[in-house]
């Protein structure tokens, strides 16, 4: 595959993608066995898309993203959603000085670089709207002036827990909102083995494993200006859009599908999704530690990227189809440049 000029020289990429991976080893030692879900995480902060982790309780969500946040020189903030959680308490609100006569804004937990919405569902529909208008716009309104959440060149990644076994009390996230995460991740439970060791690292009641902040923002927002230089051919750009147009209109992808695939799509991907899965894919390619993108990078990312932006039919849903499978079914068709 040929590369251009512009494509950062392996030895950059390498000297920046060390410390990165360093990181994904570090927060490896206290979270054992979600290897691949550390690396997504990752991923959403080398592009700067935020991410939805899914997962029954107990699969160390919550532990994983506090220990990436503490690996980095940065803001962190956690918030519970809860049934009673209001905007104000996500955004801030204004405070009344009676001795100036005069109100001031008090800023919310929404202005960090790295956000936690532990279990985002649990809390109603204003509440998540005003998160989610806060994940697109970079900034807050609070008593009628506008306030950036973080300084320009600052990161700002929302990494957001949802439970998918607990219906009473939650307010599920609709498919327009969710579509503003750039990967949902599918939390599963551990292998025995993993599991064992678990047991081993964190059976002590007194002493928990930490990891110690161990990289600046600076190290990380050069990190993310070589991510946007790495190459990626026009084939592979095709290629992309191919995958996703497949799932709007898989008639029009000329292959012949295993399955009735126009019946078991309700709404296919937005072109959010092209630009996710291309940027996702470079930020993989780039802790492999290659200049360019290659289909396997593609691949690796793409169920991540798309699983959440499919809306599978009452027919698929009836036959016990989900919208892995039908990603699944259109990355298998779909040829490879």
């Amino acid at each position: 595959m040929s590369v251009t000029a512009d494509a950062p020289r392996d030895e950059l990429i390498q000297q920046q993608a060390e410390p990165i991976n360093a990181l994904i080893r570090s927060v490896g030692t206290v979270v054992v066995g979600q290897e691949q879900m550390i690396r997504s995480l990752v991923i959403g902060l080398l592009t700067g898309g935020h991410v939805l982790l899914e997962g029954v309780p107990g699969l160390a969500k919550t532990l994983t993203v506090t220990t990436l946040a503490n690996a980095l020189h940065a803001k962190f903030a956690r918030i519970q959603f809860t049934p009673d959680l209001l905007p104000a308490d996500l955004i801030g609100t204004e405070i009344y000085n009676p001795k100036e006569a005069s109100f001031t804004a008090r800023k919310g937990p929404i202005f960090a670089n790295i956000v936690l919405a532990d279990e985002i569902n649990r809390a109603p529909a204003k509440v998540q709207s005003a998160l989610l208008e806060a994940m697109q716009e970079r900034h807050a309104t609070i008593g009628g002036e506008t306030h950036p959440l973080i300084p320009a060149g600052e990161p700002f990644l929302v990494l957001a827990t949802q439970n998918p076994i607990e219906q009473e009390g939650t307010y599920p996230l609709p498919e327009a909102q969710v579509d503003r995460f750039m990967l949902k991740l599918k939390v599963g439970y551990p292998t025995a083995s993993d599991e064992r060791l678990i047991v081993d690292r964190m059976i002590s009641t007194i002493e928990s494993p930490t990891v110690d902040a161990m990289m600046t923002l600076d190290e990380l927002s050069a990190a993310r200006k070589t991510v946007d230089q790495i190459y990626i051919d026009d084939k592979l750009k095709d290629y992309i859009v191919s995958l996703v147009q497949a799932t709007r209109d898989p008639d029009s992808a000329g292959v012949k599908w295993s399955m009735d695939m126009r019946k078991m799509i309700d709404f296919g991907a937005s072109p959010r999704a092209s630009l996710a899965l291309a940027r996702a894919a470079r930020a993989n390619a780039f802790l492999e530690g290659r200049g360019f993108v290659t289909p396997s990078d593609i691949k690796m990312i793409g169920m991540d990227v798309l699983r959440h932006r499919v809306m599978i039919s009452y027919e698929a849903e009836a036959e016990g189809i989900t919208s892995e499978d039908l990603v699944q079914e259109v990355f298998d068709r779909i040829a490879i440049p």
